[in-house]
């Protein structure tokens, strides 16, 4: 019946509570196929969607429902570096508690003095086109930055298994992610 079918789906995964990693079939790493994560996205909701067992009763869909939320929660956390990074951290011992710690690198948080006072300066601005051209420009050295950040997590994760330092560089990926988008809001209204 369709029901067994439906642990059929992932046979490798005993229950909800699998790992993300182990759910997709990918190893537990920050860099990964995104063409391979997409089409095991797809495979898995393709067995699993709840319509697919409405012949079956309201309990085989529920659980198909339980499984479609989770390959889908899953799926989100593994697709946005920023979440994948969190995740690894958190399921080796090394959670980023954001809310409750923002010590990051001394390095880092001079950076984001800089950055402050040139958004500051560039909001002073009078002349449109040269404040969206400040604006540009800073928002230019953010997404180096967070390109940059994202390769040190790359390394820290996957090359030394050093998920306590890589804490300190997700926390900081978290700023530079939300300082980008302050930025480009501010780009968007002067357009």
């Amino acid at each position: 019946t369709r029901s067994l079918r439906l642990w059929r789906i992932v046979p490798r995964v005993i229950s909800l509570q699998a790992s993300d990693f182990e759910l997709f079939g990918l190893p537990a790493a920050f860099s990964l196929d995104r063409g391979q994560l997409d089409l095991q996205w797809k495979s898995l909701q393709r067995e699993a969607h709840p319509d697919r067992f409405a012949s079956e009763g309201a309990a085989a869909q529920r659980i198909a429902m339980q499984w479609s939320v989770r390959i889908n929660e899953a799926y989100n956390r593994l697709k946005d570096p920023l979440k994948r990074a969190a995740y690894l951290c958190e399921i080796n011992g090394a959670a980023v508690n954001a809310e409750n710690n923002t010590s990051m690198p001394s390095a880092f948080l001079m950076q984001q003095m800089e950055w402050r006072e040139a958004l500051d300066d560039c909001k002073a601005i009078k002349v449109v086109d040269s404040k969206i051209e400040g604006l540009e420009k800073l928002l230019y050295e953010v997404d180096a930055s967070h390109a940059s950040s994202l390769k040190q997590i790359a390394s820290l994760i996957d090359a030394d298994q050093n998920f306590s330092a890589a804490v300190g560089q997700v926390r900081a990926l978290m700023f530079i992610e939300k300082f980008a988008q302050e930025v480009q809001h501010q780009i968007d209204a002067c357009s």
